[in-house]
């Protein structure tokens, strides 16, 4: 097998009935295939029509049923059916989805189909079954289909060649950009914005009046997309105008808000309108989720009290916040605000894709137009044709009628006879003189169409009037094929008519129209100061309460720090400690990472809390070494048990994210010991092995991270293995003032007060000496 595909050129074998080819050429034929296919007809849109082939397909079905926009219903399975059987042979659940999209007023900008039943909505719920909801095209989708009688564009076989189907629609207006389109194709994609019509004609006759006008000119009249669902775009000008003219880009959409006043200081905020594509049971399940995780501490509370229109209402947990600010923290951390990529890689003629700007996807739509306007006006000229040549022989029979009666009624064979009949020598009355001319010598004889009309037309038509009818009516035709005839010869007259058209299309789909007026408005962002949380929410107190297995709470009030509170079974306390909402907690880890919780995010105390591990990223294996509220401008002692340490500013360890900040490096077996607040001018530690030493708190460097520095040095020993280990460790270290001496408690509740501790006085890393008389036992100085 490997050989076949590295030698192209190998021979195998002849088998009866196969057909033998290196296997990448087979393969590459193959997926080449598949993904012109998926380009061509299936992801991309054209961009004379804006529709894909499912789409096209399933408005020509529903033509074919006489489905007009002032017309009946008809089950929407019937017109899946149709389009499956007759046009489009995949699923009839996809041709149904891609059907009620169609009618989603939340999803295209101006529906195509219009829908009787329940079509999904803009929380997500799908449609319901196609044998329950009806359907039928809008005025829109007919102004697509103008003309499809008139040659306007041609036509395929469809895909078993019984039928035929159109390969473009006529489309009067530019539904590309009026809709979007979005698909995913091979190696491509395109995501198209819709936009208002009455903008986009303008910026046609625009192009059409200049037809090398700029690129930002035309956002003079399109200055960006009008999405179904309204919303704000705050994206700056230049960024829109470089996204239109490269062709790839993205505009940041927000939710439209306002304040609503609530009386005696307070109110709430009304979301109206959702950014497009913006699913609002799952917008409003991710801002719950926000508010019961804490993360946007100043939201009290979310309530979807939309009916027809969108109505969210955002609750402030206090009066004093600013509504800006939260919903900045809105934007910032929910889909209220999304950024929509647009990338118009569409089908410049029907064949190949390209990343085109507006200007040539304008451009590509009139060109379009021209070529509908041309083709429908020969198929009328030749309609008219035909109607003068049927017209002609009318009148060759009112000024003739007694003959072609008598030929009508005696000769066997009526219509060769009408035929051979020489009519410019028998004229027998005239209508009138001036009105009609004989035919030139040769031209008297009837045509076979002259002849068939003749002879199926009604005896009632045999009145007086009638002829003079018909002679108004060459007359008018006359007239009509002149202008015509001028039309197809000079091309500033066809522009003119594009031009009408378009006009009467802007008129149509204008203010007027449901729907028709500009929804999506422009603004400036207004980026908000970032306000810290601590000035958003209300400082009250509380008891923080963590056990001694990490389950950590926030109790309302400063309560008694001795009285007894409820655990798990098993469970008991570790911290207790005051403190207020507008706190900041830092958990200090063995590993020497600082962790940071804000105290207004904490679980209330009603219940037992909720693991500290995870609310923020502890690993199971690393134990909790302390835990305190968080003062600006202080200082810590940090130190690992094997008697490493430093001094490090305590606002340097805040941790922004919930991995912390790692700040006290240890590795092997070691692990962080303690973090004490420095107080004082000297530093006293204390070993396992009951080494007390005291020095200058100068000699420790101050750092931000790191290993950290020998602050007692420990004699080496030979354990069991022979192996040689530490002979003790650190086992507390504390910082006091020199002229104060030092305090530590004793057991039965007593306090003892060493005031001169030269004796134990050294150098940091020196081994130390036997503590002070009635030093505890268990070498903790607390």
């Amino acid at each position: 097998m490997s050989d076949l595909i590295e030698d192209p050129n190998m021979q195998p074998p002849d088998v009866p009935g196969e057909i033998a080819e290196p296997l990448r050429r087979a393969i590459g034929e193959r997926y080449l295939t598949y993904a012109l296919s998926t380009i061509m007809h299936r992801a991309l849109p054209d961009a004379r029509d804006g529709l894909k082939p499912v789409h096209r397909r399933i408005l020509y079905a529903m033509r074919q049923l006489r489905l007009a926009s002032n017309g009946g219903f008809r089950k929407s399975a019937k017109i899946s059916g149709d389009v499956m059987g007759n046009y489009h042979p995949h699923g009839d659940a996809a041709i149904y989805d891609a059907m009620a999209r169609l009618a989603q007023d939340f999803n295209v900008r101006y529906p195509l189909v219009d829908g009787q039943g329940n079509f999904g909505n803009i929380d997500g719920d799908n449609p319901a079954a196609a044998r329950y909801t009806e359907a039928r095209m809008t005025i829109v989708a007919e102004a697509l289909l103008e003309g499809l009688d008139e040659d306007a564009v041609d036509f395929r076989d469809n895909y078993d060649g019984t039928l035929t189907e159109p390969v473009v629609m006529p489309a009067t207006f530019p539904n590309l950009l009026a809709n979007g389109s979005s698909g995913i194709a091979v190696g491509m994609a395109t995501n198209i914005p819709p936009h208002n019509i009455v903008e986009l004609c303008d910026a046609c006759l625009h192009l059409i009046k200049t037809p090398d006008a700029r690129e930002d000119t035309l956002l003079n009249y399109v200055p960006g997309p009008d999405f179904p669902t309204g919303g704000i775009i705050v994206e700056p000008p230049e960024n829109i105008a470089r996204a239109y003219r490269t062709g790839r880009g993205s505009f940041r959409l927000r939710a439209k808000w306002e304040l609503e006043d609530l009386g005696r200081g307070q109110w709430q905020i009304v979301v109206t309108e959702i950014p497009y594509q913006v699913q609002k049971s799952k917008l409003i399940e991710k801002i719950a989720e926000l508010i019961q995780t804490k993360k946007i501490p100043i939201l009290a509370d979310i309530r979807d009290e939309s009916a027809d229109d969108i109505r969210m209402v955002l609750e402030p947990r206090s009066k004093n916040v600013d509504p800006e600010v939260l919903m900045g923290m809105m934007f910032r951390n929910s889909d209220l605000e999304v950024r929509f990529s647009l990338n118009m890689n569409v089908l410049i003629d029907g064949v190949t894709p390209k990343v085109c700007s507006m200007k040539e996807v304008l451009r590509a739509f009139l060109d379009h137009r021209q070529e509908v306007l041309v083709r429908r006006s020969r198929f009328r000229l030749g309609k008219i044709d035909h109607r003068l040549e049927v017209l002609e022989g009318f009148i060759i029979a009112f000024l003739n009628l007694d003959r072609v009666i008598d030929i009508i009624r005696y000769d066997e064979d009526p219509k060769p006879a009408l035929m051979r009949e020489d009519w410019s020598k028998s004229h027998v009355r005239a209508i009138s003189e001036k009105d009609y001319v004989s035919p030139a010598p040769g031209e008297g004889e009837l045509s076979e169409v002259q002849a068939e009309a003749i002879l199926n037309m009604r005896l009632r038509s045999l009145r007086r009037l009638e002829e003079l009818e018909l002679l108004r009516e060459q007359s008018a035709l006359m007239a009509e094929r002149a202008g015509l005839e001028d039309l197809l010869d000079d091309e500033s007259l066809q522009w003119a008519s594009i031009s009408e058209q378009l006009k009467a299309t802007r008129k149509t789909f204008g203010k007027a129209y449901p729907g028709g007026a500009r929804r999506t408005v422009f603004a400036e962002a207004g980026e908000v100061e970032e306000v810290p949380l601590e000035a958003m929410i209300d400082r009250e107190p509380i008891t923080v309460v963590c056990s001694q297995m990490g389950w950590i709470r926030a109790m309302t009030g400063h309560i008694d720090l001795t009285r007894e509170l409820k655990f798990r079974d098993g469970d008991g306390p570790r911290f207790v400690f005051h403190a207020e909402t507008t706190d900041r907690l830092l958990v200090f880890g063995s590993n020497g990472r600082f962790y940071t919780l804000s105290a207004a995010t904490l679980p209330g105390g009603r219940g037992l809390g909720e693991p500290l591990r995870l609310i923020v990223d502890l690993p199971n294996e690393v134990e909790i070494v302390d835990l305190f509220p968080h003062r600006a401008g202080r200082k810590l002692l940090v130190a690992s048990n094997a008697g490493n340490g430093f001094i490090v500013p305590e606002d340097e360890v805040m941790a922004q994210t919930r991995s912390g900040k790692q700040v006290l490096n240890v590795k092997g077996d070691e692990r962080a010991l303690l973090c004490n607040p420095v107080a004082g001018d000297h530093v006293a530690v204390i070993s396992l092995n009951s080494r007390f030493l005291v020095f200058p708190i100068s000699e420790l460097p101050e750092m931000t991270r790191g290993k950290g520095v020998r602050i007692q040095k420990y004699n080496q020993a030979r354990g069991k293995q022979g192996a040689l280990e530490l002979d003790g460790g650190l086992s507390d270290a504390t910082t006091f003032d020199w002229a104060e001496g030092l305090r530590w408690q004793m057991g039965g509740g007593k306090t003892r007060h060493e005031q001169d501790l030269t004796e134990w006085l050294g150098k940091r890393a020196g081994v130390g000496k036997r503590p002070p008389h009635g030093f505890p036992r268990d070498n903790k100085f607390s």
